[in-house]
């Protein structure tokens, strides 16, 4: 079976173990899911599953998208991703995936877009630590400094840490542990945190680090 669903965080929150202790997991609507695309080699040079979620009022999408979805009979849905697997037996365009495809216990990454912050700083963007508050310097507390030497080499290097757009990029939360799981509401608790504001689209994979 294909271990990945498509999800929409919904916000942090704990749970207690057995013996009592909190443990701060956030919650993710996960599924439930539909295959609307398999891939195989022999076709698109590589094997991956496409999954849609998130119903949405057809006026939404596009003919095109809509054209896509109804190969298959599938509701109008807004997001569309593609999981790598080597295996796709027993997978059929149509299927309808749910939060039973995970179980507590079991490892997962969880990849979402961060927020955005804007336009920051160096300080801000890259923990730089500023300038001398005193010693004769008066409007320079939170510059970067040198941005690298002068005639030789004459440049600046690519990948020079710089004030520039902060967030706003794809994250993923590696080995994190599925702390709940209920089938009826389709949520998973993951413990810890995960990237992105609430409301955002998550997709959940089996760990790759096992």
């Amino acid at each position: 079976m294909l271990k990945g669903l498509i999800g929409r965080k919904i916000g942090m929150t704990q749970i207690f173990d057995e013996s009592g202790r909190a443990i701060p997991v956030t919650l993710i609507e996960a599924g439930p899911c539909f295959v609307s695309q398999i891939k195989t080699a022999e076709t698109d040079g590589y094997s991956a599953v496409q999954l849609a979620f998130g119903e949405v009022k057809p006026k939404r999408l596009s003919k095109a998208q809509l054209g896509h979805l109804k190969t298959n009979n599938l509701p109008p849905v807004r997001v569309l991703r593609e999981f790598r697997t080597k295996k796709i037996d027993g997978i059929n365009p149509g299927d309808e995936l749910k939060a039973s495809v995970f179980a507590e216990g079991e490892f997962v990454d969880v990849i979402g877009t961060s927020k955005g912050k804007g336009f920051a700083g160096a300080m801000k963007r890259h923990g730089f630590g500023g300038g001398p508050i005193s010693h004769g310097q008066s409007d320079r507390q939170r510059s970067p400094g040198s941005s690298g030497s002068g005639t030789t080499p004459g440049r600046v290097f690519k990948g020079k840490r710089r004030p520039g757009h902060m967030g706003d990029v794809q994250v993923t939360s590696s080995h994190i542990r599925v702390a709940m799981v209920d089938p009826e509401r389709n949520l998973i608790a993951v413990q810890g945190s995960v990237p992105g504001a609430k409301g955002g689209t998550v997709v959940i994979k089996e760990a790759r680090k096992q």
